[in-house]
């Protein structure tokens, strides 16, 4: 049976994209490599809120139609639990504007493809100061948490919608406020540099097609470190990079394979 992605040649079905063939009893569509943005329920996302409307938000998560984020899916300043009053809906603009990047997570789809937002968990909301990267949404593994503080001093949101947040790790007291504490500290040139070549390293991972999960930023950081920040975009350098990580992913895949053998 004919699906998405898929056409007639005589008796033959052929596909009319580059992607992979998924089957579903007799029904067989192609799943495009690179497309637009479709979001499941449970995704977590980055986006940037691009206007304000009556009681919502609309937000821009690289797909089709903008994403809806309702006053009454957002957490209050300090997590406060109550019904929004007409004053909260007046207070907006203060507590999420044009421009601003949230994360958030997918609360319902909708047919026409709009999807439905929430933050009420304080671990989402707005975000401060960082880099944003965007890559290819298939290329972020979807894993139980998209939310990494990484060992070399790093904080990253790994959003399903291929935007990827990279920021300095935060400290107990800054954690769980919503990001309605504005983050005005001076980021240290040290802290600037670990980004930085997070950033980099997302980047060379994307360009050459390699899943992005924690492990295997991780595996590129650690493998970056010998060579400037600015030259792990140069392609000799990037493709030596990537190889390196392609390897550490593969042995680490023959010890997790042999380690039940070992006991």
């Amino acid at each position: 049976m004919r699906g998405h992605g898929t056409y007639l040649e005589g008796e033959s079905l052929l596909s009319s994209l580059a992607g992979v063939v998924m089957q579903t009893n007799k029904l067989i569509r192609v799943k495009p490599v690179k497309s637009r943005y479709q979001g499941e329920i449970g995704d977590v996302i980055v986006g940037r809120i691009v206007d304000v409307q009556q009681k919502r938000w609309r937000v821009d998560i690289n797909a089709r139609v903008h994403s809806i984020l309702q006053l009454t899916s957002v957490n209050l300043p300090g997590g406060e639990l109550r019904r929004k009053s007409i004053e909260d809906e007046f207070m907006m603009r203060e507590y999420l504007k044009e421009g601003d990047l949230v994360s958030a997570e997918i609360q319902q789809t909708f047919h026409d493809g709009a999807l439905s937002l929430h933050t009420r968990s304080l671990k989402y909301g707005k975000l401060g100061q960082g880099i944003l990267v965007r890559v290819f949404p298939h290329l972020v593994r979807k894993r139980k948490t998209h939310f990494h503080n990484l060992p070399f001093g790093a904080s990253v949101i790994l959003g399903c919608n291929g935007n990827i947040w990279i920021s300095r790790l935060k400290g107990v007291d800054e954690q769980g406020t919503g990001g309605y504490v504005d983050d005005t500290e001076l980021v240290p040139f040290v802290t600037r540099e670990i980004i930085a070549r997070t950033a980099n390293c997302i980047k060379l991972l994307s360009r050459n097609s390699i899943p992005l999960y924690d492990t295997t930023i991780i595996f590129a950081y650690n493998a970056s470190t010998q060579y400037k920040i600015k030259d792990l975009l140069q392609t000799s350098i990037a493709d030596e990079v990537a190889s390196l990580v392609i390897q550490q992913c593969e042995m680490s895949i023959d010890e997790d394979e042999l380690a039940p053998l070992q006991i």
